[in-house]
């Protein structure tokens, strides 16, 4: 079985453009003598970078988004259980905009747009729960909400658009039959 299999170059850059915002934000993370911060760093030990590629690369794989946000959401818990108080809102953040939007494009049944969102939401909640730079919960979501909507519904956008464009190109005859 070869798991790049359905890898698009454009995931690759995702998945590398996020993973290298993480990797960043771990050093910041290690190097930080902040006391500015809302809540004081828990930690800063070089394990927390290799734990944190768990939880950015799954993106690579979010054509089969289900699988994405499970793995993210069980990696994120595991690194904010592990890690506790730390700064990873820079990256999750975008990363649950990048995964709202898969989920609309690639989720697939109804049902499982529902099971992708309540894990993105779950594991978004997770992470503002434990995060050195936010201030509170309440005071992130207006941003966070609004942003994983808005992601989601580019996502359907495109897709809706996406299989227009599917059904235009199949010859009279085929659709007359289906």
């Amino acid at each position: 079985m070869n798991i790049f299999k359905g890898v698009r170059p454009l995931d690759y850059v995702l998945a590398g453009l996020l993973t290298a915002a993480g990797v960043a934000l771990m050093l910041e993370n290690m190097r930080s003598t902040a006391t500015d911060l809302p809540h004081p760093l828990s930690t800063t030990t070089w394990a927390m970078l290799p734990a944190f590629l768990l939880v950015t690369l799954p993106i690579l794989w979010r054509r089969n988004v289900l699988a994405a946000v499970g793995v993210t959401a069980i990696t994120t818990v595991a690194h904010v259980l592990a890690f506790g108080w730390i700064t990873r809102c820079g990256v999750l953040i975008p990363l649950g905009f990048a995964l709202a939007y898969a989920i609309a494009r690639f989720a697939g049944p109804w049902r499982n747009h529902a099971l992708g969102l309540a894990g993105l939401v779950a594991l978004q909640l997770v992470m503002l729960f434990r995060d050195a730079s936010i201030d509170s919960v309440a005071g992130a979501l207006p941003i966070l909400l609004p942003g994983l909507a808005l992601f989601y519904g580019i996502g359907l956008f495109v897709q809706n658009r996406v299989t227009k464009q599917s059904a235009g190109r199949t010859p009279v005859h085929q659709r007359a039959a289906a």
